[in-house]
């Protein structure tokens, strides 16, 4: 498979500068970088993007998480590899990314005070602007068909 087209956001510099300020923030936010490649790494599973789901296993390596574990991430709910705050966080980015398909609220009560009992609100908001920023770039690839295993940048 061959892209359309690179990446706009590298298209555009100063779409760049400032998706790097999103990522400084979310990396100010207090949570770790572990779980910002899970969520975005189920993310980037829900929608497809396979350049995506390629990056954040291998980000995910990186921080030292087990095989088992990255490889379980789609199955997380029927997995023992997960704390109770990232199930937190897997169920906050399902939610987020499948907004359009929901019945309710886009996120349940229930679920929010779930996040809000593991999470600071400073996290919170990482863990929302993570999952925001890679339904962001799982829609750029999926457009342009940025293939899986490419270099970015």
């Amino acid at each position: 498979m061959e892209a359309r087209m690179k990446n706009p956001a590298y298209v555009l510099p100063d779409v760049m500068t400032g998706i790097q300020t999103i990522f400084k923030g979310i990396n100010s936010s207090g949570i770790s970088q572990e779980l910002q490649e899970i969520v975005g790494l189920r993310t980037s599973q829900i929608n497809g993007c396979s350049a995506c789901v390629v990056n954040h296993a291998k980000s995910m390596r990186k921080t030292g998480a087990d095989e088992d574990k990255i490889a379980a991430v789609a199955a997380w709910q029927e997995a023992p590899y997960f704390s109770s705050a990232e199930r937190a966080a897997l169920s906050l980015a399902e939610h987020v990314t499948r907004v359009a398909d929901r019945s309710g609220e886009a996120v349940p009560d229930t679920l929010w005070d779930e996040i809000a009992d593991h999470f600071s609100e400073a996290e919170i908001s990482g863990l929302l602007m993570s999952i925001g920023i890679t339904n962001l770039f799982n829609r750029l690839n999926a457009t342009v068909k940025e293939p899986a295993g490419q270099r970015w940048g």
